[in-house]
């Protein structure tokens, strides 16, 4: 019987040594590293402009949660149908979206991914395949799935990612979907970014068993559970998954385990809001930091040198700082935007 307790993989210990690299080339892992270190600087500028009240609406942060982002994109084109949810900078940001307009989207700037409508939680980017984040909660769980559906009678092999967290299982729109997934074998991966809490509740005050994934099972999905926090075990998995989605056209479920550094929302710790959740835990987090363990293994196998990882967070901190002053000095929508943006234009009838 399977045991779908996550007891394994919190091992801290276990899981913060060096990943294993030796089958993966070092252009490859450069890459990796890259973008991990581009979506955390992007998010800590959000979060620093947001505690000093720059950025007026919420954020919702995945700092330490990169590797998931990164290990799943790099498995996807720019045709398939990627949907996110309230916590997705890391999401459009992998698929390759600037910096310039994601930024300007979180000031809710004209020149914004959404023209300056959205914010944080309302992202798009259909030129990389992002089509759409919303803060409902497994709110587009269902149109991924409809999504994938579209996807299968294109018949071009295409797919459709719908990303969630542990809570949104939770949600019978999920089961819903999985179910219909199934059903109509659909070209379809749910990829649930399990840090083990739903807003401040602890998965274990939710759930008698920790690990999603036997929802899959029990709608007969293919799916894998995995260390969210190793880039490569992640983008392994998405690969496995995905070539079986678009070859035959039937769904998979990726459950990463991971952890969010910061609070459900903005920049604060969450240590003193009634949760289990403690300093001793963001500490033991910390050490299984997915930039530090990959960085890690590149150094000792000699693929860089060690003081490569702080020359690449210079030169993307670089990048998002001038990212960020052009987003600054943009203009916000006209009054216009705010009826013209909201209906389409032409005769209603």
């Amino acid at each position: 019987m399977q045991d779908w307790t996550l007891d394994a993989l919190l091992e801290h210990e276990t899981y913060a040594q060096p990943l294993m690299i030796s089958d993966v080339d070092a252009k490859t892992l450069s890459a990796h590293l890259s973008m991990m270190v581009r979506i955390r600087a992007a998010e800590r500028k959000l979060a620093d402009n947001r505690r000093d009240g720059v950025i007026g609406g919420p954020v919702h942060l995945g700092v330490g949660q990169e590797a998931i982002a990164a290990g799943v994109s790099v498995n996807l084109q720019n045709t398939d149908r990627v949907f996110g949810a309230h916590r997705s900078h890391s999401h459009v940001l992998a698929l390759g979206a600037s910096l310039h307009p994601f930024f300007a989207e979180v000031l809710g700037k004209d020149t914004g991914l959404s023209r300056g409508m959205g914010g944080s939680m309302h992202l798009q980017d259909r030129e990389n395949g992002f089509y759409g984040s919303v803060p409902i909660v497994a709110g587009t769980v269902p149109l991924a799935t409809g999504a994938a559906l579209a996807a299968k009678m294109d018949g071009k092999g295409d797919i459709a990612v719908a990303y969630l967290g542990d809570g949104a299982v939770e949600e019978g729109v999920v089961q819903e979907s999985l179910n219909l997934a199934s059903s109509l074998n659909l070209p379809i991966i749910f990829i649930v970014e399990n840090n083990l809490f739903a807003s401040h509740m602890h998965i274990s005050l939710r759930q008698t068993q920790g690990a999603t994934s036997r929802f899959a099972s029990a709608n007969g999905i293919d799916w894998q559970l995995v260390d969210g926090n190793d880039v490569l075990a992640v983008s392994n998995a998405m690969a496995q998954l995905t070539a079986r989605a678009r070859t035959s056209g039937q769904p998979g479920f990726l459950e990463a385990v991971t952890y969010r550094w910061l609070g459900h929302v903005d920049w604060r710790d969450d240590i003193d809001v009634g949760v289990s959740r403690s300093e001793d835990d963001i500490k033991a987090w910390k050490q299984r930091d997915p930039i530090r363990r990959l960085n890690d293994a590149m150094v000792v196998a000699g693929l860089h040198a060690q003081d490569a990882l702080s020359h690449i967070e210079q030169a993307q901190q670089e990048e998002v700082d001038a990212a960020w002053a052009q987003a600054l000095a943009d203009p916000y929508p006209g009054p216009d935007a705010m009826l013209g943006r909201v209906y389409a234009s032409g005769n209603r009838t």
